[in-house]
């Protein structure tokens, strides 16, 4: 049966718990709330927490751990010999995978009989003749043994389903049988539902703490087998980006860094400016009505696409600079310096037309949270407001907009989609604005595409890359919540 189904009844049996523990305490008290210890609500949402938490946690870790414990199982029974030479058992694993799916949909479908699928105990020709039957594509060079592997894994799949659903109902209602027995009128259900709500809280922070500490343990047990089959001494002081999956690629990254920070820089160019003055246009200048409808026409930007941005980038950016620096005699400026319509400029342009939100929201919010005390003082001492707002406003507010910069900063960093389409794909040091050149997350997209080897140095190099990326990205992350908690301390 479908999860849904399964989640829809512990719900349903939570509800079923609410009405049941709040009726269990209003007879214990008969039937007068005043003799209660907490309300009577607390007392429903007592059993309908204790049936349905405990249940909801056990179901998410069994859809975590049943898998790994299947494939481990499976992948321990796959023969050597089905592995090619220089691929790995990841890529049969999901050739099996992909078998027992077919498999499962051509049951759930009624276009085979599940007792059909169970019978055949490896009988490849049989198993391809009805899948073909039927239609399922299943790929058609398949090896037998891999047919029966899938069979192998549909069955367990489908046995570890039915102990996930008998364990989970298990613990769903003795958690409700046992919170309705400790229902009485003397029992403290509100500390105890909030204790459960706390503890729910710390839940939600934990995994977002967890979800972090496992994208950064998975790049660093990635990274230490890159470095185990490539040098690191060639990765950080190389000065060539050249994968050829031969065995003898030059994998440094200090190209794709420098392409990073060149086009970071191009951006932030454009939107620092942009962005602040517009900000201080919002705050200082314009009026209720303008201001009501310029900051959201504004912020539309920041909901755009990045995939779009890259689309204008490509079919209007860049041939607009090609028209100007790029067709010699026919071009505007009568030059022939721009070969192409990708290039650092036009990524960086067409980017920081998109940070420009980021900056100006964040300034505006900043220099709104100047106090109006020192711009009334510096009225009083006869400034005007062009004056105020340069030597008053903007001092006060200088390390909350550094921070806002900063934080724009590491969104340009990890840009991929106007890079790959505006940028180029070219690895190297120029200092030529008008250039093709590539950054660091335009490479780890291009290692991780196509039919990838997770054994060799070109393939793991990409979680270097990106392990190399986070670091810096949270350190200018660190950086601009210094400077905003140091600006919060003095101004508050």
């Amino acid at each position: 049966m479908p999860l849904t189904w399964l989640i829809l009844i512990l719900f349903a049996l939570a509800g079923l718990g609410y009405v049941a523990g709040r009726s269990r305490a209003l007879r214990s008290a008969d039937g007068d709330p005043r003799k209660l210890h907490s309300l009577p609500a607390f007392y429903g949402w007592n059993a309908a927490l204790s049936g349905l938490m405990p249940a909801l946690v056990l179901l998410a870790l069994w859809l975590f751990v049943q898998p790994m414990l299947i494939e481990s199982r499976i992948s321990g029974h796959v023969p050597a010999d089905l592995i090619p030479d220089g691929s790995s058992r990841d890529l049969v694993m999901s050739d099996i995978r992909r078998a027992a799916h077919g498999l499962d949909k051509a049951v759930q479908t009624q276009l085979i009989s599940a007792e059909a699928a169970d019978r055949l105990n490896g009988d490849s020709t049989d198993l391809r003749a009805l899948m073909g039957q039927v239609g399922i594509a299943i790929g058609n060079d398949i090896e037998p043994r891999v047919l029966a592997a899938a069979q192998q894994y549909r069955k367990l799949d489908s046995a570890a389903g039915r102990w996930m659903w008998g364990a989970v109902l298990a613990v769903a209602l003795a958690g409700l049988g046992l919170a309705l027995k400790r229902t009485h009128k003397g029992f403290r259900a509100r500390n105890t539902v909030e204790r459960g709500i706390l503890a729910l809280l710390i839940l939600a922070a934990s995994i977002a703490i967890l979800t972090t500490l496992g994208i950064v343990l998975s790049m660093l047990f990635e990274t230490r087998n890159f470095f185990g089959l490539h040098s690191w001494t060639d990765f950080f002081f190389g000065a060539t980006w050249a994968p050829n999956f031969r065995g003898d690629s030059e994998l440094s990254f200090l190209p794709l860094l420098w392409g990073t920070l060149y086009v970071s820089l191009i951006a932030l160019a454009v939107a620092v400016p942009v962005g602040l003055f517009a900000a201080i246009y919002l705050s200082e200048y314009a009026s209720k009505a303008m201001r009501a409808v310029a900051k959201p026409l504004l912020e539309i930007l920041a909901g755009i696409p990045t995939i779009v941005y890259g689309l204008f980038a490509l079919l209007t950016v860049g041939p607009m600079l090609v028209n100007v620096f790029g067709r010699g005699e026919d071009g505007l400026l009568g030059v022939d310096w721009m070969a192409g319509a990708t290039s650092v400029l036009t990524a960086g342009v067409v980017m920081g037309i998109m940070l420009v939100p980021f900056v100006s929201s964040l300034s505006d919010d900043i220099i709104n949270a100047v106090p109006q005390s020192l711009r009334d003082g510096s009225f009083g001492l006869g400034a005007t407001q062009s004056e105020t707002v340069r030597q008053v406003v903007l001092p006060a507010a200088l390390p909350g907009i550094v921070g806002a910069v900063l934080l724009a900063a590491s969104r340009a960093i990890g840009e991929t989609m106007i890079v790959v389409m505006g940028a180029g794909a070219i690895a190297k040091f120029s200092l030529n604005p008008l250039e093709s050149m590539t950054t660091i997350t335009t490479r780890i997209v291009s290692q991780l595409t196509g039919d990838t080897d997770f054994a060799s140095p070109e393939t793991l190099v990409a979680f270097a890359l990106g392990l190399t990326l986070f670091v810096l990205t949270l350190g200018l992350n660190v950086l601009a919540l210094y400077i905003v908690r140091t600006y919060r301390e003095q101004y508050e």
